[in-house]
């Protein structure tokens, strides 16, 4: 499994606190140099087991295709190219459109499989609040495009937990997701942290932090369209057409080692974690061993995320019995045969129970 961190972005959404910077000045140049450097000094760290490769950001299909071409390249030259199960590229759907059919179609013939479009919103009224590039009737045709240049594995993102997000809109937008036909859709909450314009208007009070009842109203509407809609709710953010579901984050979900590579990206090896500095020139890596007791909760807290669950050998060889029968008379937690699993109702508070089992 490989991440690699593309930082850039042509401008910054209200709500982002992801590490990125607006190109310029031979940037792309220099993070090109970096990675393909980096590939080559940690080429031993990355293993083929699940062999996936995603491409996040930022956002990446800002970057240019002789740049990531250069990316692959180096990867193939240190015995980890293509093909993959799974090469998803997160992409905007202005990017699409302004670069055109020959730009997505030369990202299948590199290898992508997998496109991750961040849509969040069919409504230009959110979309110009959020400062997105894009229009709804934009994310549309990036889309088209992207079927057209023959993907059949497409996923979109969408946001929920805004104040100012009324119910019609919400499920306005959600139809609007599913009658695109997507293969996956991702539906992440709206929070408000780190140094952003979202929390400079929160704090000057030009915007009303949605309540948790508002939140979870929301998260009821998308779980139950969902499931009318026939995708399957594998995970607390992510709904998926039977086969579907995403393999490489999924293997982030079993603990499976990974490689992280550019500014900002973080790897695990197993036993411990380590992170890039969030700067572009000369980035350095960070390491930490992980406790018994980290593993054990970080263990609990990813399969308890999913639908699949935790084995039941494991839950009850770390949780208290007691716990474990409590959660399971509230409905809080499920048998289903040898495993434990939140039931979907309870997925919104997991965090809570999962807090109970620890």
């Amino acid at each position: 499994m490989i991440y690699i961190h593309v930082p850039f972005c042509k401008s910054f959404c209200t709500y982002c606190d992801f590490y990125s910077e607006i190109p310029g000045g031979g940037m792309f140049d220099s993070y090109t140099d970096q990675v393909c450097a980096e590939i080559r000094r940690r080429a031993a760290e990355m293993s083929d087991e699940l062999k996936t490769l995603y491409f996040g950001g930022g956002t990446p299909s800002v970057l240019p295709l002789s740049h990531l071409t250069r990316i692959l390249l180096t990867l193939e030259e240190c015995g980890h190219g293509g093909p993959y199960t799974e090469f998803t590229l997160e992409a905007n759907p202005e990017d699409i459109v302004e670069k055109g059919l020959p730009y997505v179609e030369s990202l299948r013939q590199l290898g992508v499989n997998r496109m991750s479009m961040g849509i969040q919103s069919f409504d230009d009224v959110l979309l110009r609040w959020m400062n997105r590039r894009h229009s709804a009737e934009g994310a549309k045709e990036a889309f088209r495009l992207v079927r057209k240049a023959g993907f059949e594995n497409v996923s979109i993102d969408l946001i929920f937990g805004l104040s100012n997000l009324s119910d019609e809109v919400w499920e306005k937008t959600i139809d609007q997701a599913v009658a695109l036909g997507p293969e996956h859709i991702s539906c992440y909450q709206l929070t408000v942290e780190g140094d952003n314009v979202l929390t400079m208007r929160l704090e000057n009070g030009e915007y009303e932090e949605a309540s948790e009842e508002t939140c979870r109203h929301q998260y009821d509407i998308l779980c139950r369209k969902m499931a009318v809609a026939g995708f399957h709710h594998y995970e607390i953010s992510n709904f998926a057409q039977p086969g579907f579901e995403a393999v490489h984050n999924g293997g982030y979900w079993a603990r499976r080692p990974y490689v992280g590579l550019g500014p900002s990206a973080h790897s695990f090896s197993g036993r411990g974690r380590s992170w890039n500095s969030a700067t572009l020139e000369g980035y350095t890596l960070t390491s930490e061993a992980l406790s018994l007791e980290d593993e054990k909760v970080e263990t609990l807290m990813l399969a308890l995320r999913t639908a699949k669950g935790i084995d039941g050998e494991f839950l009850l060889a770390n949780c208290r019995e007691e716990d474990v029968k409590r959660l399971i008379g509230q409905g809080a937690l499920c048998q289903v045969g040898r495993r434990y699993r939140i039931p979907e109702d309870h997925f919104f508070v997991s965090d809570e129970i999962i807090r109970e089992l620890v």
